[in-house]
């Protein structure tokens, strides 16, 4: 077969239906752009658990000195006030974000979407 360019290839797109009325992609579903998705597409992964972890920062310390610690104790982290946080889903990191006050309780803002292969 080398030196032959003239190889005969079945036509794979909508023009080229077979006499019968079905091609070689009958049964396919093709996604178009004027499909509508509503939150309905997504109820089958609802209730699969994550976790979510907000990690302000690190700090490395001997366990007798964790157990003294007591309420109101600071404890130094690796980062400066103002640096972003990470957020991970079950152990991935997924975005960065600010730590935001909503109304007496402490939330998270994401400002950085992390796509895959990117850190």
């Amino acid at each position: 077969m080398a030196g032959n360019d003239d190889v005969d290839l079945p036509d794979l797109s909508h023009e080229g239906e077979e006499a019968d009325g079905k091609g070689l992609l009958s049964g396919v579903t093709i996604n178009d752009e004027d499909t509508k998705h509503t939150s309905q597409d997504l109820e089958a992964v609802f209730d699969v658990p994550v976790t979510v972890s907000a990690v302000l920062g690190k700090s490395d310390m001997e366990v007798s000195h964790l157990l003294k610690l007591g309420k109101g104790a600071i404890v130094e982290l690796d980062r400066k006030v103002g640096e972003a946080i990470d957020i991970y889903v079950n152990d991935r990191l997924v975005a960065r974000g600010e730590v935001v006050l909503v109304e007496d309780r402490l939330g998270v803002t994401m400002t950085e979407i992390i796509k895959a292969g990117q850190s």
